[in-house]
């Protein structure tokens, strides 16, 4: 939420938030069946949500392996640049690369943490490429996901306080 914004929650802001996290495409008659509440109240809910900055977008999940791009690649980066001009030059070249979907800044160790969608070796091989041609890194390490066990856009709202 916006922090200008920020309010409690009541059990029905969570409800409607845990349905549309799990399927925005639904009809508003649907999501007010599901949240027991009418139509018109559950669509006053929905804008209060948007407008509060709690629905930040809604999304079509894509399947990565049908768009052949199945290969996900976590990439650790170290540097020995700790500067706001360094940062704000390394963020401008992460979001210019699409393959990169996910961009942490890290404690530990690494000090940033990539996540990349691509199609296979030689499609990182060339983002890796575009990466330290734009950038001076210190180190890089790639990882290559096995298995994807788990993967969720959905917010654990169990622990969200309201009223």
């Amino acid at each position: 939420m916006k922090a200008e914004t920020k309010s409690k929650l009541d059990a029905f802001d969570v409800k409607v938030l845990k349905e549309l996290q799990s399927d925005a495409s639904q009809s508003l008659e649907d999501l007010a069946g599901k949240v027991g509440l009418s139509p018109t109240a559950t669509w006053r809910r929905v804008q209060k949500l948007d407008q509060s900055g709690a629905i930040r977008k809604r999304v079509a999940i894509l399947n990565r392996d049908l768009l052949n791009v199945g290969v996900t690649v976590f990439i650790a980066i170290r540097t020995n640049q700790h500067n706001a001009d360094w940062l704000e030059k390394f963020g401008a070249v992460v979001n210019s690369i699409p393959e990169i979907v996910d961009f942490y800044r890290m404690s530990g160790q690494i000090d940033y943490l990539l996540k990349a969608h691509v199609s296979d070796l030689k499609s990182y091989d060339a983002l890796y490429k575009k990466l330290i041609a734009r950038i001076e890194l210190t180190d890089v390490t790639s990882m290559f996901a096995i298995e994807e066990l788990k993967s969720t856009t959905e917010i654990p709202l169990n622990c969200v306080e309201h009223t």
